[in-house]
């Protein structure tokens, strides 16, 4: 049984690759965040195992370890800590030697399965040495082996790298499979369905966690009132929050990008609340909110300040000096319309 939801076209292709034999040595799973991709990672190295004749079951040995994460032929390779730092450390990158270990256990048979499968999380994150490491094995794929690449940016990897792997794209799941699968399956309120469906932008795992955690929403709404704050904050203040998100960013890639990518949802709410288009926008529990903002913003100051972000995360994913990209980025925030008279150095228009 197949888990993963609303991408039913990626398990489709897998399933026929698989009754037909023409399963290829490596694939490349692309989609956002919570979108499903370790989900169908974990089904596809289920049906290479499986012991029963519909594959997979999820319920033989080989299925129920491989979920569990005690199945030897499985493995799954993330980041590895700043060396020296302690078990604690934030995660970096995936190392030489992570890939050197993958490279050994492919080389031996099978220990309890039919195939080895490598599941590498976080694909984008291989430095230069481990991924020209991982090339060499994709080259020489050893027999039994599947090498699953998981990535939310594949403009980080070798196009080398690209090239031997079958790429399967993973669409956002539809606002209306996540609200059905959260009312229907899950028992959650229809009204909290409808708007963590919206506000997973196609998340579905984020919107199921979400479901079960009030603290992912909360954390989220935090997230908007800094957002918020700072479009009345001084420069003084937004130096100030710029230097604590870069301090966040040498902790976690992850949660600093997050942050951005949701401010751009916000300006993108904005956008559509300024063309009079609200049934679109993501936020629909600050709907009131999005409206009031985008009336101290002109179109033009609304669509810069979305590239402004777009810069900045691209600059980001190029290992651009964090705090400096941060403190551009909170200097290009519009002043709203009633801020700009007597703020000293405020824009005029």
């Amino acid at each position: 049984m197949w888990n993963v939801i609303g991408q039913s076209r990626a398990v489709e292709l897998l399933r026929y690759s698989l009754e037909s034999g023409r399963l290829a040595h490596a694939y490349l799973f692309v989609g956002q965040s919570n979108v499903g991709k370790m989900t169908l990672a974990i089904n596809l190295a289920q049906a290479l195992n499986c012991e029963q004749e519909e594959r997979p079951c999820g319920q033989c040995t080989a299925c129920s370890r491989i979920a569990t994460g005690k199945y030897a032929d499985v493995q799954i390779i993330g980041r590895s800590p700043d060396t020296g730092s302690g078990d604690s450390a934030p995660k970096k990158e995936i190392g030489i030697a992570q890939i050197r270990e993958l490279q050994q256990a492919a080389s031996l048979q099978p220990y309890e399965g039919r195939h080895r499968v490598f599941i590498i999380d976080g694909a984008e994150y291989l430095n230069e040495e481990s991924a020209n490491c991982l090339l060499k094995i994709l080259e020489e794929p050893p027999p039994r082996v599947l090498i699953i690449l998981l990535t939310i940016n594949d403009s980080r990897l070798l196009p080398t790298i690209i090239s031997r792997c079958q790429r399967v794209d993973l669409l956002p799941v539809p606002a209306g499979i996540i609200e059905q699968e959260l009312s229907g399956l899950r028992d959650v309120e229809p009204d909290r369905a409808g708007l963590l469906a919206r506000l997973s932008r196609g998340g579905i795992g984020w919107a199921i966690a979400a479901s079960q955690n009030d603290k992912l929403l909360q954390e989220r709404n935090t997230k908007l009132n800094e957002l918020q704050e700072m479009s009345t904050a001084s420069l003084e203040e937004r130096f100030s929050f710029a230097g604590k998100l870069a301090t966040q960013y040498g902790k976690s890639r992850e949660s600093v990008e997050g942050t951005l990518n949701l401010w751009l949802e916000w300006w993108r709410d904005l956008l559509l609340a300024k063309a009079g288009r609200t049934e679109y926008i993501t936020n629909i529990d600050r709907e009131e909110s999005v409206v009031r903002y985008s009336e101290g913003y002109s179109l033009s100051e609304i669509r810069h300040y979305m590239e402004a972000i777009r810069a900045a995360l691209e600059q980001l994913s190029q290992n651009a000096n964090a705090r400096l990209v941060l403190e551009v980025l909170m200097l290009s925030i519009p002043d709203r319309a009633e801020e700009r008279i007597g703020r000293p150095g405020a824009r005029t228009y």
